[in-house]
């Protein structure tokens, strides 16, 4: 009995020590960038009372306008700003949707479908008020953008859709199927382990800091995958301010109904669609020639030597597809 008491006393002071060690060895230099809500210098503007991080680049005179959405949801549009080479004959408006980036976090229930298709048609209604704007989705963006151009068909010239991951409840469990291959086995979960030490030392500058850190490290991970096709094999370097997390949480719960009016009515949309991928991408890339069929007037273009942010890969290729499809 004494020789157990001593063996499970061993293994607990292990163990302690062990945590002990996990914690000091993870203090290091991780921050979380403010939000617009502390910073004023960010650039900024408020959208249905809530103050999104928005930045505005101004084309010609009269020029129409581009709308760009980034991907997640949680992601940013850090990676997508190659896009404002394109001011030289539109105006370009980026920004973080609510509850991501580096916009104002919001409670869950105004983080539906519905509170962000109702943020884009605001967004529209400031930034181009006079005429139909275009959109530029990437990922999680280009499944958002689809959703509004079915809804509101005679409210966008046209729209460019990079990398939409599905546009319906089917195609989300074959993506998850596949995606959940990327979050397992020991070195996904370790990294999971230290991603949560590091968290703790995360002491701000808000409240929900720690789960953004965290929530994003561990997509960072996904996206890394050394078999991910997301990139070319040399890992997805593509940049962000920081993730949402919750934004994330609450659309990896959205009901079937809800992700099957993603692409539910694209086919009202008669205007012209184009859809982009990248050829290393092997699991997405085959659906964006599926997708082209859905859409009343769609074509593709593949982007060589990229993976899934097209645009952060290749951005002078991706401009140039983009400027032939525009003109």
């Amino acid at each position: 009995m004494k020789t157990a008491l001593k063996w499970i006393a061993a293994v607990v002071l292990c163990l302690i020590a062990g945590i002990a060690g996990l914690f000091i060895g993870t203090q290091g230099d991780d921050t979380v960038a403010q939000l617009v809500t502390d910073d004023p210098s960010l650039p900024a503007m408020n959208i249905n009372g809530i103050r999104l991080h928005m930045r505005i680049v101004n084309g010609p005179a009269n020029a129409p306008t581009i709308i760009v959405l980034h991907g997640g949801p949680g992601g940013d549009f850090r990676s997508l700003q190659a896009l404002e080479a394109l001011s030289d004959r539109f105006q370009l408006v980026f920004y973080d949707q609510r509850g991501a980036g580096l916009s104002e976090r919001v409670p869950q229930d105004l983080l539906t479908l519905d509170g962000h298709l109702e943020e884009l048609k605001a967004v529209i209604d400031i930034v181009s008020p006079e005429q139909p704007p275009i959109l530029i989705g990437h990922s999680w963006g280009a499944m958002l953008a689809a959703a509004f151009i079915g809804q509101n068909p005679d409210d966008i010239q046209s729209a460019i859709l990079i990398e939409p991951g599905y546009l319906d409840a089917k195609g989300r469990t074959a993506w998850a199927a596949t995606g959940s291959t990327y979050m397992s086995g020991p070195t996904y979960w370790w990294q999971a382990v230290i991603a949560g030490f590091r968290t703790q030392h995360i002491t701000g500058p808000d409240s929900a800091a720690q789960d953004d850190f965290l929530i994003g490290h561990m997509v960072g991970v996904f996206a890394n995958h050394p078999d991910n096709p997301y990139h070319c094999g040399n890992g997805y370097t593509a940049p962000n301010w920081r993730f949402g997390a919750l934004t994330s949480n609450v659309w990896r719960g959205a009901p079937d109904a809800t992700v099957d009016r993603l692409g539910a009515q694209v086919r009202a949309f008669t205007g012209p669609v184009l859809l982009v991928t990248g050829s290393c991408n092997i699991w997405l890339g085959p659906l964006q020639s599926q997708f082209v069929a859905w859409f009343a007037h769609a074509g593709l273009a593949i982007i060589p030597d990229a993976g899934h942010d097209v645009v952060w890969d290749q951005p002078q290729a991706t401009l140039f597809v983009i400027r032939r499809f525009l003109n």
